[in-house]
């Protein structure tokens, strides 16, 4: 255990929020040992039974882990804190948030009417010309529309259609590089990962085989705009994951289609492939506004029920401000003509890049979406390079789980003008790092 923290706590409960703040606050570090059970049962003066539940609730939410005689650890990437990404350095240019440009945000609507007199939103939690819209959306797409529904963003949407499915050990497959929020998600909920590799196309269907066979629960992928290595679905790979999933119609098929107006690619969608369990989730906030925490799904009915029933039981409904500001937006022309022009204009940055990067002989993934993967040998060599060259850029560590390193890019607010100069320090860069790495 890190000397400078001790664990406190008369109850399993107030034990493993001790632990639990210690890692939130860096106290306890990935790979510090946490005492045995009975050495920390005598030094707090409870049971060893205590201190055992409390571990074994710290192990369910994904917090420590226990390598038989190397005894119980904090987790190499514990889900409270380990991957929240590092405070940008002031006078560097950050290309690691995975932000929008804000040049082509929409200003919010100055006023939203709220809903006067006596109103059950629970029995009405959709307005009814919103929902109009999202079926309509879908339905552009080839999204089965038949049953849809909200939520407060894409998080909160996929949390909840996995724990009306699965429960604490169950294996969820995903993408691998993925989306680091969703990683940490699926830890936190006591959910295991099963990773699955992804090209430019996307998922792998033999991984995501593979991943089917291990026992995986449920599938969790983007069809387009993948982050972080930019993939996207052709036609031929969406036809071949449909198969491959055709063979267990138990499995829960969660399409996280979170950029579809902005991944500057169109959608070969599986949700129109027969599956018996799926869901595609939809949110604005890379393009409407990040402050619009809201997300459509659409999904198989036996789906919608158990989502509904569980939002019943907590917040209820979307607030009905929101999906009045959402639908305010989605039908507003020039909001509408900022989406496209950013959606031309994240297609052109990212290119450049790609193209800067290719002539100096440097590889990189960017079909689609605002961010470029770049296969690196030494992610903590070209980050800190290229922050002494004035630029931020996000090492692959968090996306990972057994893919090859790599670095992310996020060009959303990158000139193209810029793009030569990045490139140029990544290979002045890299021909650093390969020097220093081969000795």
């Amino acid at each position: 255990m890190a000397t400078q923290y001790s664990i406190s706590g008369t109850t399993a409960k107030g034990i493993a929020a001790s632990v639990e703040r210690a890692v939130a606050d860096g106290g306890l570090e990935p790979g510090d040992a946490l005492p045995p059970v009975r050495r920390l049962a005598d030094e707090l003066t409870v049971s060893p039974g205590t201190v055992a539940t409390a571990y074994k609730e710290l192990r369910r939410r994904g917090l420590v882990v226990t390598r038989g005689r190397g005894g119980t650890v904090v987790a190499a990437a514990p889900a409270v804190a380990s991957r929240r990404p590092p405070k940008v350095p002031d006078g560097l240019i950050d290309l690691a948030g995975g932000h929008p440009d804000p040049a082509f945000l929409p200003d919010l609507p100055r006023l939203v009417t709220p809903s006067t007199g006596p109103r059950s939103h629970r029995s009405t939690p959709r307005l009814p010309e919103l929902e109009r819209r999202v079926r309509a959306w879908f339905d552009a797409d080839g999204v089965p529309s038949g049953a849809v529904t909200f939520a407060h963003g894409a998080l909160d949407c996929i949390a909840r259609l996995l724990t009306t499915e699965l429960r604490p050990g169950d294996a969820v497959a995903m993408e691998d590089p993925g989306y680091h929020h969703l990683l940490d998600l699926l830890q936190a909920m006591g959910l295991r990962t099963i990773a699955v590799a992804v090209d430019d196309e996307g998922v792998r269907p033999q991984a995501l085989r593979e991943a089917l066979r291990a026992g995986a629960r449920a599938v969790v992928y983007s069809p387009r705009a993948q982050n972080p290595y930019g993939g996207c679905f052709s036609g031929r790979r969406r036809d071949e994951l449909v198969e491959v999933l055709r063979q267990t119609p138990e499995v829960l098929v969660i399409e996280n289609d979170h950029a579809a107006e902005i991944a500057g690619s169109a959608l070969n969608t599986l949700t129109d492939g027969g599956l018996s369990r799926w869901a595609q989730v939809r949110t604005v906030t890379k393009y409407l506004g990040t402050d619009l925490r809201w997300a459509a799904a659409a999904c198989d009915p036996v789906t919608l029920a158990r989502h509904d029933g569980r939002l019943l039981l907590t917040s209820g409904w979307v607030s009905h401000l929101l999906q009045a500001a959402v639908l305010t937006l989605l039908d507003d022309p020039s909001a509408q003509l900022l989406v496209r022009r950013a959606e031309d204009a994240y297609r052109e940055r990212r290119g450049e890049v790609v193209k800067e990067l290719g002539q100096r002989g440097i590889a990189a993934h960017a079909a689609s979406g605002m961010n470029v993967w770049v296969p690196v040998r030494d992610e903590s060599a070209v980050v800190n390079g290229l922050r002494t060259r004035g630029w931020w850029v996000a090492a692959g560590a968090r996306f990972r789980m057994a893919a090859p390193p790599g670095v992310r890019i996020t060009v959303a607010g990158l000139e193209p003008a810029a793009a030569a100069r990045l490139a140029s320090d990544f290979a002045d860069v890299l021909g650093e790092s390969e020097a220093t790495y081969g000795g």
